[in-house]
């Protein structure tokens, strides 16, 4: 039967059967703020073209470097003919504070993740100090980040850390990046917020009034310091507060643990918490992107938290969204598993109960005639011939269980043996014996390293419990030919 499928020159979309609003462009509604007035999709961006030395310097966003590479450089150089007041060196630091909140609790946490809700003038006080950062609007710094999160570690990822350290630090802003390249994301909920919208619209009057301006107007006003504003206040606490936030898209996906999930990047570590003012347990953030909390510890540094709480508190913030403790808790559980089955799956824990060849008792007790040393626990034999002479009990005491069924003697006829020989022991099989034993033998396999829930690791290898090796059982198992 002929396939109805699109073939190889075929359009999958006949723009006949498309509506109106599908074929009339491609461009944002009149009623959403777009990110570039002039951007077509349609056109080739030069990031589809490779950069040579003719064209590396198209591949540049000359925007963003001077916004953050010469804007910085230019500052550094002034401050070493600006003196420094204490009352500016405040201000910068309570400013710096201010907009790094901006950034991580309102930017972040309310509006990238919707990890809580905020009143009308929390929300525009969020807006304009997070403007005050210099690092995009609202709605361009949270579409990019639920990208980057539905995305993570893929090319999808608008600052993925496998393309770099330091381009997920700044290279994906200092260099042009295709649109078409990101991941899609849905961000309808943010073209709803009239103050979302606002400040995108007006974004650069924010930036250049909360970012330079205002804390110039706060140093000259307060005690005459308008240069030291300008400089201290505006440059330089732009500068090292976007820093502070970059370092979340890169050292946050380079130093440290991954406690809960270790298949992306994201890792927890105080220092990146201590820089990002509490953005830095960031693996618990990737996996429980909800909660507005990056750290669940009561000894964690995270002043973002404790800000949104103090806000709920005077009613500014409310529906704080936090998982379940047990969900939590089964994330931690099921990682620290995944650890320990890597760190067993290195173990010689001897080879598997059915694997083991059968042995007649015959063959077993002529071997151990001619000088082998093989001993019979629970039916399964193994071979002691090297271990004999580094027997704690002696060599007369191993020998006399030579060519015997050892089952009694080795778990409290003659000594209760530790775990740690149980688990010796299980590395010296060489066979079962047969005449019905073997029979319990495989019965007893499948209990082997056996809790109420799990027989094998994550790489398939028998978990060997303490106190449930085959070897190790309260009644002696009867042995054929043993009577």
């Amino acid at each position: 039967m002929p396939s109805h499928q699109p073939a190889s020159g075929f359009a999958a979309k006949d723009p006949q059967y498309l509506s109106p609003e599908k074929t009339t462009g491609v461009m944002a509604k009149s009623s959403e703020p777009n990110r570039s007035r002039t951007y077509d999709p349609r056109k080739p961006h030069i990031t589809d073209t490779p950069m040579t030395k003719a064209n590396w310097y198209k591949h540049v966003n000359w925007l963003n470097v001077t916004l953050i590479v010469g804007i910085p450089l230019y500052g550094c150089v002034q401050a070493i003919w600006t003196p420094l007041q204490w009352k500016t060196a405040v201000w910068t630091i309570l400013y710096y504070f201010m907009t790094g909140l901006g950034i991580t609790a309102g930017y972040h946490r309310l509006w990238a993740h919707t990890s809580y809700s905020a009143t009308l003038p929390l929300r525009i006080f969020l807006a304009l100090v997070g403007g005050g950062a210099v690092e995009g609007s609202v709605r361009w710094w949270a579409r990019d980040h639920r990208a980057h999160h539905r995305y993570t570690d893929t090319d999808k990822d608008p600052y993925s850390v496998r393309k770099g350290l330091l381009y997920s630090h700044f290279g994906w802003m200092l260099m042009k990046q295709n649109p078409k390249r990101i991941g899609r994301t849905d961000i309808s909920d943010l073209n709803e917020d009239p103050v979302v919208v606002w400040q995108h619209r007006h974004y650069l009057k924010v930036v250049l009034f909360m970012g330079l301006i205002f804390p110039t107007l706060v140093c000259g006003f307060g005690w005459g310091d308008w240069l030291g504003g300008f400089i201290y206040g505006g440059i330089l606490r732009i500068f090292f507060v976007q820093q502070a936030t970059f370092c979340v898209n890169s050292l946050a996906h380079w130093l440290g643990d991954q406690p809960f999930d270790d298949r992306n990047s994201p890792r927890d570590h105080v220092i990146t918490a201590i820089v990002t003012l509490g953005e830095g347990y960031h693996n618990f953030h990737h996996e429980f992107p909800s909660d507005y909390r990056n750290a669940i510890e009561w000894h964690q540094y995270d002043p973002t938290k404790w800000s949104i709480w103090v806000w709920k508190q005077m009613g500014l913030a409310f529906d704080l969204k936090q998982f379940k403790q047990n969900e939590i808790e089964k994330g931690r559980v099921q990682q620290m598993q995944k650890k320990l089955d890597q760190k067993r799956s290195k173990l010689d824990w001897g080879v598997p109960l059915d694997a083991l060849p059968v042995m007649e008792w015959d063959d077993f007790q002529d071997q151990a005639k001619n000088g082998r040393g093989l001993i019979a626990v629970a039916g399964v034999v193994h071979d002691v011939t090297d271990f004999i002479k580094h027997h704690p009990g002696g060599k007369a005491m191993i020998k006399s269980g030579m060519g015997k069924d050892a089952t009694a003697m080795f778990n409290g006829g003659v000594y209760m043996h530790s775990n740690a020989a149980h688990n010796l022991l299980s590395t010296m099989r060489v066979g079962v014996i047969r005449g019905g034993c073997e029979v319990e033998i495989w019965k007893r396999a499948q209990r082997e390293n056996k809790d109420v829930q799990y027989v094998k690791d994550a790489q398939g290898q028998r978990i060997i419990r303490a106190g449930n090796q085959v070897t190790k059982i309260s009644e002696p198992v009867a042995t054929a030919g043993a009577a």
